[in-house]
């Protein structure tokens, strides 16, 4: 491990952010800049640009994209998965994506409980406790997203088709699927069937922003 990792290691342990960096990723990481552009659609807030480069995560984008997955129901900010936000980067790479809405990211054991009280369907040791899950949307192509993050077999996928996002985690290989009879109270009033619009996909995640809730495990 290169001094110069150390030190940002350190940075980001004076900046509070609980960095999960999977075992040899800061030797294994990139001769180049890894880049996301992210939109909180709960807080509206956005980062865009690079997160890591050839000696690690950078702690100020760190610091950045751990406010903007923090758990918005309870306004607190939870450990930074690097292993989930380069799955993240590969997916849309590979879906060709250039930005994604994220839904729900780290999740604090009481939001997880409220949630699952209300009949959400979420697990109990859910892998947005540990902050190694997002649930994202894109512009377009998201079921080729869902094939890609399927073969690449790096941890948990789950495909929300009528409700148009896509859970994916760092977690153990596995997948499932909910095609919305269970969600249909996520739907936004008037609205039945399947949304084929980008527009009224965004009206859906205003909906379900409004009524705070996430749906996946």
């Amino acid at each position: 491990m290169s001094s110069m990792s150390l030190k940002r290691r350190e940075l980001l342990a004076g900046c509070g952010v609980l960095l999960l960096m999977p075992t040899g990723a800061l030797a294994q990481a990139t001769t180049t800049a890894r880049q996301l552009n992210l939109r909180n659609e709960h807080t509206g807030e956005t980062f865009n640009g690079p997160y890591r480069d050839a000696d690690g995560p950078l702690p100020d984008a760190m610091a950045d994209l751990a406010k903007l997955l923090r758990d918005h129901h309870a306004n607190k900010v939870g450990p930074v998965d690097i292993g989930t936000l380069d799955l993240l980067a590969d997916l849309m790479e590979a879906a060709g994506q250039s930005r994604a809405t994220l839904l729900s990211a780290f999740r604090t054991p009481e939001t997880n409980a409220k949630l699952a009280r209300a009949g959400l369907g979420v697990a109990e040791h859910s892998q947005h406790l540990l902050g190694k899950a997002l649930d994202v949307t894109f512009p377009s192509r998201l079921p080729d997203a869902h094939r890609k993050a399927l073969e690449m077999k790096r941890g948990g996928v789950g495909w929300y088709p009528r409700s148009f996002f896509l859970h994916i985690d760092t977690g153990p290989v596995r997948s499932w699927e909910l095609f919305g009879r269970d969600l249909s109270h996520l739907f936004a009033p008037g609205v039945r069937g399947r949304l084929r619009t980008v527009a009224d996909r965004m009206r859906l995640h205003r909906a379900i922003a409004r009524k705070r809730l996430t749906g996946a495990p």
